[in-house]
């Protein structure tokens, strides 16, 4: 909520509403949740929860920040981190109003990004179109769900033409392949596609990866290295932006076994994460047939290098 964020992929942060409901695995450890519910009692999360319109001062900071960019000779990216854009129990006309103030914005480049990719087109024709400053984001934990959000994406992206499509696999909590996007079955054969080198609309455009932290009574799930490299890798080979956040509270990698299936084994540096980490741990490696050697260090020590190298691609921006 301040004027900046520590968000290494985005200028700043400012949300409309907020409150949500959580819908994946990947909500578990909500960090909106965390902050503006448990910690600070503004909202009530939950399906049943409240969706709270921020203060008039707060919506004047938009105006500002597009004033601030055009000076700049730049445009300033937002994200709005505290909702998500696309919620089904998000009041109709704050959304009109939002998307109404993000037309007025032309130098600030909106990073809409949902768990709920199923519903942009949808809401956005009902908030009177979606603006031309909008760039649209789906999370993605896993390949299951990165089969289901990323088709959903891309349809919105042929539909609406935003300035660019973007992933965030964060947190990453599973591999993911996104040459091989499962679309669906046509008789006996499965649809597949590489999203990475669609057509010039249809295709994932940057990928955002980046480890679980701490929240609250929640603790973080570790993120295997190999799931990274995979990702930054197939990235690398179609020539699309990457951006590696952070690692998370865990440090080490997957050493695979001859590829027999393996036992995962953990080091443990600190016991409050063991029971979060054996409730997932067994389902999540058991896809690498792999060992996972990992130490629970911290979010700083663990820090945001990738093989010792910080990644920082950002996309080319469409007219």
């Amino acid at each position: 909520m301040a004027e900046t964020t520590g968000i290494s992929w985005c200028d700043r942060t400012w949300s409309p509403w907020f409150g949500c409901t959580k819908v994946s695995i990947a909500c578990d450890g909500c960090y909106a949740e965390n902050l503006m519910d448990l910690r600070y009692g503004k909202v009530t999360w939950g399906p049943h929860g409240e969706r709270v319109r921020s203060s008039a001062g707060y919506w004047r900071n938009p105006r500002k920040w597009d004033r601030e960019a055009a000076a700049a000779g730049r445009r300033f990216t937002v994200f709005p981190s505290l909702c998500d854009p696309f919620d089904n129990r998000a009041d109709l006309v704050i959304r009109a109003e939002w998307f109404a103030l993000m037309r007025e914005t032309p130098n600030l480049v909106w990073l809409l990004l949902t768990k709920r990719p199923q519903n942009i087109v949808e809401m956005s024709k009902a908030a009177g179109g979606l603006p031309e400053n909008v760039a649209l984001g789906a999370t993605c934990e896993n390949q299951e769900i990165a089969n289901r959000n990323v088709r959903h994406l891309l349809d919105a992206a042929r539909d609406l033409y935003p300035v660019f499509m973007f992933v965030s696999a964060e947190p990453l909590l599973g591999p993911i392949d996104f040459t091989r996007i499962v679309y669906g079955t046509a008789g006996d054969h499965t649809i597949v596609r590489d999203a990475l080198k669609a057509s010039d609309i249809e295709r994932i455009d940057w990928v955002i990866t980046g480890g679980e932290t701490d929240q609250g009574k929640h603790r973080a799930r570790p993120t295997a290295t190999t799931w990274l490299r995979q990702i930054r890798d197939a990235c690398a080979v179609a020539g699309v932006p990457y951006h590696h956040k952070q690692n998370g509270e865990w440090q080490g990698g997957i050493t695979a076994r001859d590829g027999e299936p393996g036992q995962f084994a953990l080091h443990w540096a600190e016991a409050p994460g063991r029971w979060s980490y054996l409730d997932y741990g067994p389902r999540q490696f058991a896809q690498f047939g792999a060992d996972a050697r990992m130490t629970r260090v911290g979010k700083k020590a663990a820090g945001r290098l990738l093989d010792g190298v910080e990644h920082n691609g950002f996309p080319e921006m469409r007219a």
